[in-house]
């Protein structure tokens, strides 16, 4: 089998939680950049099972660093 060719955006995005405190706000541009992958790859890719490819990343979670108090 072919490496998966969105398996390195999948590690990208985990690092990039690892060091945000797993907030997904401060990852979207690699959550999009997976989407984008995944677009173009889904039948090649394992990563892409489960994401929806149909519109933008949307999060839904507070950003403690940026919420009013």
């Amino acid at each position: 089998m072919t490496a998966d060719p969105c398996k390195p955006l999948a590690c990208k995005l985990q690092k990039c939680l690892q060091d945000n405190v797993y907030q997904p706000s401060r990852c979207e541009s690699v959550i999009e950049e997976i989407r984008q992958c995944c677009i173009k790859n889904s039948s090649r890719s394992l990563v892409c099972d489960g994401i929806d490819t149909t519109k933008p990343y949307q999060h839904n979670t507070i950003d403690p660093a940026t919420a009013i108090k």
